[in-house]
């Protein structure tokens, strides 16, 4: 079995930061694409994500997920449990070159019980992919993600993918993503062949074909033809013929690409692939390139922006550790928002106050790091061991500003965590305090019950299960879960916590953000509570699908 073949520099071949001049910085800026993935489970993402990698040639071979013979596991999925399942349950980001820009590509978790984890990775993008299985169209969680995207005004590529199975007519398709979402799709790229018979693409603006041979097992970049129409039906007959019918009807329709109408987020251009056999991905990233939008002004905390030519400033949009087993370090990922970093930096931290040196920055491709010396805005840099930053801090240089805090989702999941062994305490606080620090979970605690059986809150079940693996992997410490009967959770205040506490079915949590957390058993109990007693604060928190 081959291995990837990855960059592993150990600089990054950019000039220093102090001697860029603004216009060389604007140039880099254009030079950007940062985006997201997003897709219901098992709709391809992680298979997209290292096939886009492949065409990008940063790998030599792609991966696949679990349950693929004779592929090895993707690079974006690294942790043992999302191998073992095939699933991604942690955002991963991938950094490369691609026709004379950088790609900033983070892959999100596909599963709704890390739908948290998705929404930080949104407020650090600026565009989408959005992945739909030919077969099975929109699905739950893909109509969720679409809203965050329409909600943060993040334009939206729709790529369908798995076209070489059989699945439903493309034309079924795009009414499906016009009636339920209300976005209306434009083709670029059509397929020649029906779903399941995957013969190639029509370029809808060029009215070009081109015509991909299948490798063995889609581990390599899929061959290219391209022939003009004539050859094309020459070659494909009725199969042509009505790929150019059904583009030129939906473009007759109106359904063609317009460029400001698709950063308004009214349109999506649309793009038939398979990830498995590498077909159509070329196409996606030069799609992404070509209409993608370059970094742009990110609203602060004040009412103002932050233009990318101010000073450096970064957000903090996710904290994960045990991606190097060796060293067992803690990685921030930042996106830059303006100015240009230099590694070693001295900025400020804008949540303390204080001073923060960047002298361990890294660009990240999987679980392989590159020291990085310099980065610009859309760039995605990793701070290691950086112990005082978590999702939605604001790093900065020069001018202060402070970006609006990422919220935390109304959990619906609750249980009790007890380590098996007391001779392992203080590993078990340890990986309470760093699973609560990359908000894989948010830890409550009262007096009652104490720091050594901390209540974890989470969106989605599946995210204990992370919690236990990499307690035992990581850490070395056996717990349990003892789920609670509580189904809501409210924000309330120290004036309504003693009454609270008093009312059966109910418990007061602190949260440890200082934020007070009341647990209810049910909805019917909150309603009672709510009648009986109108003066308590009772408040909803963000919900994971708004």
């Amino acid at each position: 079995m081959s291995t990837p073949s990855v960059d592993t520099d150990t600089t990054t071949a950019v000039p220093a930061a102090g001697t860029t001049p603004p216009k060389n910085l604007r140039r880099e800026v254009e030079r950007r694409r940062t985006f997201a993935v997003i897709s219901h489970p098992d709709a391809g993402k992680s298979t997209l994500t290292e096939a886009l990698a492949l065409h990008a040639r940063k790998i030599s071979e792609a991966g696949a997920i679990h349950g693929k013979s004779g592929r090895r596991s993707t690079v974006s999925d690294w942790m043992e449990m999302e191998k073992a399942r095939g699933i991604s349950v942690s955002s991963t980001a991938l950094q490369f070159d691609y026709a004379d820009h950088t790609i900033n590509l983070v892959d999100t978790p596909g599963h709704a019980d890390f739908s948290e984890d998705t929404y930080r990775v949104l407020t650090a993008v600026d565009a989408a992919v959005m992945l739909i299985d030919a077969a099975k169209g929109l699905e739950p969680q893909t109509l969720k993600l679409f809203q965050v995207c329409r909600h943060r005004g993040i334009p939206v590529i729709t790529v369908v993918n798995k076209w070489d199975r059989p699945g439903r007519s493309p034309l079924e398709l795009l009414d499906e993503i016009e009636e339920r979402i209300g976005l209306t799709p434009t083709p670029l790229y059509w397929p020649v062949g029906i779903a399941g018979d995957f013969r190639g693409l029509l370029d809808v603006s060029e009215h070009q074909y081109i015509h991909f041979t299948r490798t063995a097992g889609g581990a390599t970049i899929a061959p290219e033809e391209f022939m003009d129409s004539e050859a094309a039906q020459s070659r494909e007959g009725d199969d042509w013929t009505t790929a150019v019918e059904e583009s030129e009807l939906l473009v007759e329709s109106g359904q063609r690409h317009d460029e400001d109408e698709f950063l308004a987020g009214r349109t999506s251009p649309v793009i038939f692939a398979s990830a498995m056999l590498n077909f159509g991905v070329h196409q996606i990233l030069d799609t992404l390139v070509s209409f993608a939008p370059a970094p742009g002004p990110r609203p602060d905390v004040a009412g103002g922006e932050r233009e990318v030519t101010d000073p450096f400033s970064a957000v903090v949009f996710k904290v994960q550790a045990g991606m190097d087993t060796a060293h067992r370090d803690r990685l921030a990922f930042m996106r830059v928002v303006s100015g240009v970093f230099e590694r070693g930096m001295v900025v400020t931290h804008a949540q303390t106050g204080k001073p923060f040196t960047t002298k361990y920055a890294l660009t990240v491709f999987g679980r392989e790091r590159t020291t990085v010396e310099n980065a610009y805005p859309g760039d995605v840099v990793g701070l290691v061991n950086a112990t005082a930053l978590a999702p939605g801090h604001t790093l900065y240089a020069d001018r202060k500003v402070e970006f609006p805090p990422i919220p935390s989702f109304a959990p619906e999941h609750f249980a009790v965590l007890r380590a098996e062994s007391a001779s392992k305490y203080k590993q078990f606080r340890r990986a309470v305090d760093q699973m609560d620090q990359e908000g894989v979970v948010q830890i409550l605690r009262n007096d009652i019950r104490g720091d050594a059986s901390p209540v974890l809150a989470a969106v989605g079940p599946m995210q204990f299960e992370v919690v236990s693996a990499r307690m035992k992997s990581e850490f070395g410490v056996e717990a349990r879960m003892e789920p609670l009967g509580y189904s809501i959770a409210r924000r309330t205040d120290a004036a309504s916590a003693g009454e609270l506490g008093r009312q059966r079915g109910v418990e007061v949590f602190t949260r440890t953000d200082g934020v007070m957390l009341a647990l209810v058993s049910d909805k019917w109990r909150l309603q009672y509570i709510q009648k009986e007693l109108p003066d308590l604060l009772l408040e909803p928190l963000v919900a994971a699908a708004d």
